[in-house]
């Protein structure tokens, strides 16, 4: 004990080391204190010489000391414990039978080092709640995923309150048992402090405490017993609002610190624009759905007793609408002329999509005029010249159809388009003698029409190039072609228009096989075998494949 007395002090009355700022015990293998300093007797005031270190001192620092195998004068390990209100580090440095305690505030150390272990894990949980919430653009799981994170993480329970829809609110609450449940209900926000101000979304507020007491009986739910502490904070979307949240604890539970109040408010600004960009998705959704019903070829159905079978495949670009279209349009008045329209815009996706749907309105605008093919070409023409680049066209077929008896008329006129082919009764195939230019480019348009005669069970067949341009075949980059095209029509002499649309669009895709292709149309026009009626009985909707 002299060794490490003397190794302690610098003169013989130890004045340096009694002086020393940090506190140092001595103490002997059988736990008695040897000495103490100055700094050790201001903390431990009863750790005097010759008292029991388990008696003068906390009993973590006495366990310490008595435990078997305690670091020997070359170890830099220590302990730690509370003394009073503060922590302290105690390090042993031991020299023959006695050992010195050194003990060092940790206070600060410990404070910090939980902040930051404290804010890592906040870090993460954000991190991860982002990831779950963004993992969907569905607004009711994101509505779910906030109340449940919430309960959670930041309360003993948590609601999720959307903006009115129709007068009514959708909530979601989930409490300590982490089952979120559903709810429209009827609420007032003005009786819930500072919740209508965090239903607008903007100018931002800061969080509002709602005294439990005066709160409505719908926010705080059975299960959770009595509430401690509420509060109510903004979901902040991206412009537009995107509901609050509301924060309970129970009567036991502390109050929210500012710390979690600023962490609250973090995890609702994720949850706010993962909620906002779900509910703009979803509007979004439904605009596209409304628009897409516009777009899609229309219902398939006999024109005055004449059988049309149509068949539609877009390109695997464009999922469900592109360039590629078609109308019927039966007469206006007995004794008229019913008009088939097919038609090819250039270009795929969403603008193609766009410019199909205006060429359509205009035509079902010029149907007045639809006994002059030249005149509604002419004028679509200017309506496109106006409105669009010249790198914006379509080309167009205009089939008007009459019955004749057991005869059918077709009047058609081709701008830019392929000609329609006539399939006879006995496999001839026989090609339309008409042609024009093409419609949106030049400022001059010509056409020639021919008048295609039909016969019982013969077809009229109008079909776009995504048909006849397919590329595939043995190799994988052989076009599939008008002759091929031809030559399988002379074995559909006398199919109905429903086997030749289907075989058409069939042999084109298995020639394609797993490659990409263009929109794929194809119409079929057939007269009527004597009182035959059409095989689908007028009625039904022209089929898509994928």
């Amino acid at each position: 004990m002299r060794g490490l007395t003397s190794s302690l002090g610098q003169d013989e009355s130890g004045a340096v080391w009694r002086g020393a700022p940090h506190p140092v015990l001595l103490v002997d293998t059988a736990g008695v204190i040897a000495q103490a300093n100055d700094a050790a007797l201001r903390l431990l005031p009863e750790a005097v010489p010759g008292a029991a270190l388990a008696d003068s001192a906390p009993a973590w620092l006495s366990r310490a000391h008595d435990a078997p195998g305690s670091p020997d004068a070359s170890a830099d390990a220590g302990v730690r414990g509370l003394i009073g209100e503060s922590t302290f580090e105690a390090r042993p440095v031991r020299d023959g039978d006695v050992t010195a305690w050194w003990l060092t505030d940790a206070t600060d150390l410990v404070r910090a080092t939980q902040a930051l272990h404290l804010e890592r894990e906040r870090t993460s949980f954000l991190d991860k709640a982002s990831g779950e919430l963004l993992s969907s653009l569905n607004l009711d799981r994101c509505l779910e995923v906030t109340a449940r994170l919430a309960a959670r993480h930041l309360a003993d329970a948590a609601l999720v309150i959307l903006p009115p829809y129709r007068r009514r609110h959708s909530i979601a609450y989930c409490g300590p048992d982490g089952a979120v449940v559903r709810e429209e209900l009827a609420v007032d926000p003005e009786a819930v402090p500072g919740l209508a101000e965090a239903l607008q979304g903007y100018p931002p507020l800061p969080s509002r405490w709602i005294d439990p007491a005066a709160a409505p009986g719908w926010l705080a739910r059975d299960g959770l017993g009595e509430v401690g502490s509420m509060v109510v904070t903004a979901l902040p979307g991206h412009g537009v609002p995107a509901g609050a949240l509301v924060l309970l604890r129970g009567n036991g539970q502390a109050g929210f610190s500012d710390g979690e109040e600023v962490f609250a408010r973090l995890f609702a600004a994720r949850a706010g624009a993962a909620m906002s960009a779900a509910r703009l998705y979803a509007e979004q959704a439904d605009i596209t759905e409304t628009l897409m019903r516009e777009l899609l070829p229309p219902r398939v159905r006999s024109l005055q007793g004449v059988e049309v079978a149509a068949r539609y495949r877009p390109s695997e670009h464009t999922a469900r609408v592109g360039g590629d279209f078609y109308d019927l349009h039966p007469p206006a008045e007995p004794g008229q002329e019913s008009l088939v329209v097919l038609g090819d815009v250039a270009g795929k996706g969403l603008e193609a999509a766009v410019l199909t749907g205006k060429i359509r309105h205009t035509l079902q605008a010029l149907l007045p005029l639809a006994d002059d093919h030249q005149r509604v070409l002419e004028l679509l023409n200017g309506v496109l010249l106006k409105s669009s680049d010249r790198s914006r066209f379509v080309t167009l077929v205009l089939a008007s159809i009459r019955r004749a008896g057991n005869r059918v008329l077709v009047r058609v006129t081709s701008a830019g388009h392929a000609p329609p082919v006539v399939v006879r009764g006995d496999g001839r195939v026989d090609v339309a003698g008409t042609k024009g230019t093409l419609i949106g480019m030049l400022e001059r348009v010509t056409s020639v029409t021919d008048t295609v005669v039909l016969e019982p069970g013969e077809t009229c067949l109008l079909y776009t190039d995504g048909i006849t341009e397919a590329v595939g075949g043995p190799l994988g980059d052989e076009m599939f072609g008008d002759e091929r095209l031809l030559e399988e029509l002379r074995q559909c002499g006398g199919m109905p228009p429903e086997a030749i649309t289907e075989r058409v669009e069939m042999l084109s895709s298995q020639w394609v096989g797993g490659g990409d292709h263009d929109d794929m149309a194809v119409i079929a026009i057939t007269a009527p075998r004597g009182a035959h009626l059409s095989a689908v009985g007028g009625h039904g909707r022209g089929r898509f494949t994928a």
